[in-house]
């Protein structure tokens, strides 16, 4: 496939949270020619987003100036990006394409179709994000090297899976743009995968935290102790209880089947515990740690990742500022710094948070050149 760049000079955000505030800051920082317009409810924010040079035009609304615009992003909440579609039309210019953010994609494919739009939209779902939502907590580097997949309302030719319409290369050159990794998928695979890599594991984690919760002892001694693997697959429970139950109801079929098979999976692993079943559980852990192993940690996923390292330090004054002065000698921004309480897997007592790997890298080499041990978290 040829190289393809992005040609779209005037760009619109219905919506600026998380995701589509990350987006913007991102062409901006990279294509700082392109004229950025943006409508949200909330004033505020775009106000903040003017002022830092992200968005050059506030929009009332759905409006004529929409006619200026060679793209349009739809980065609302799933279930109001359909009804978006109908505000959009009368203000389209001719060659102009919308797309969307949602991280379901059969019920926008399925308006698209109703409408007879699919001359004129792809969908698009960036598989990056944060516990945290908001504009105020979007990042010009959320995406990089994060999948982004791409949706052609036409699907993906199997036989040709490189003979693309030049509105999915369209979305394809703006995911490449700003640093995601582009990726076509059909909107109906998208939302079996989501389901079963995405979705799933945010009701597990939820579901596992609060058995926790109901479980726990009177003086709350699980939940002071909990550290290592508990948090580690329980961390993304502190996303938005709103958004996922938006996601969850915008996904029903697929996450009901995945679910089902899951809980099925789970009835066996009880049934080989009771029965005293050793040699099942070891295949259990085995074959999951191999298929765990395999899965590169190259993009980002569907949460923000963790740059971060444990240092093994004496829990003596001065510790930390001694750390603090090595590091920003160099110049290296460190995002967080704190006493690991609960080392269960052999990490140090000081845990060190990074901005970015290029940060963390330079640091781990940095306190290796004074002889400090460091544990890869």
């Amino acid at each position: 496939m040829e190289k393809i760049t992005m040609t779209d000079s005037t760009i619109a955000f219905i919506g600026l949270g998380l995701i589509g505030g990350s987006i913007a800051r991102a062409i901006r920082k990279t294509r700082p020619d392109i004229r950025i317009m943006a409508y949200m409810r909330s004033r505020s924010r775009l106000e903040q987003a003017r002022q830092e040079g992200i968005v050059d035009v506030i929009l009332d609304g759905i409006d004529e100036n929409l006619r200026e615009c060679d793209l349009i992003f739809l980065c609302t909440p799933v279930e109001y990006n359909a009804g978006y579609l109908s505000a959009i039309r009368p203000y389209l210019k001719q060659g102009a394409l919308i797309t969307d953010v949602g991280s379901t994609k059969c019920g926008i494919h399925e308006e698209i179709r109703r409408q007879g739009l699919e001359y004129c939209f792809v969908g698009g779902h960036p598989m990056a994000g944060s516990e945290k939502t908001g504009y105020e907590n979007s990042t010009d580097h959320l995406l990089e090297n994060a999948y982004y997949i791409v949706t052609p309302p036409e699907g993906k030719n199997s036989s040709h899976p490189q003979a693309l319409s030049p509105n999915a290369e369209r979305i394809m050159a703006v995911a490449k743009a700003i640093g995601a990794i582009p990726l076509v998928l059909d909107y109906r695979e998208h939302d079996k995968v989501v389901a079963a890599i995405s979705h799933l594991p945010h009701l597990v984690a939820s579901s596992l935290v609060n058995l926790i919760k109901d479980h726990d002892t009177a003086d709350g001694t699980m939940k002071q102790v909990a550290a290592g693997g508990f948090k580690d697959i329980t961390r993304i429970a502190s996303s938005s209880p709103e958004m996922w139950e938006q996601i969850c109801m915008t996904n029903v079929e697929p996450i009901s089947d995945i679910l089902e098979a899951y809980i099925a999976s789970l009835n066996k692993v009880l049934e080989e515990i009771r029965e005293h079943k050793g040699q099942d559980i070891y295949r259990l852990f085995e074959t999951s740690r191999d298929y765990r192993n395999s899965i590169t940690d190259k993009a980002k996923g569907s949460v923000e990742p963790s740059y971060e390292f444990t240092v093994d330090v004496n829990d003596e004054v001065g510790a930390i500022s001694t750390i603090s002065v090595i590091l920003a000698a160099k110049g290296i921004s460190i995002k967080n710094i704190g006493i690991n309480n609960n080392r269960e897997r052999g990490e140090g007592a000081l845990k060190i948070a990074f901005y970015d790997e290029a940060s963390m890298e330079a640091a781990w080499q940095r306190l290796d050149k004074y002889k400090y041990e460091m544990f890869s978290m």
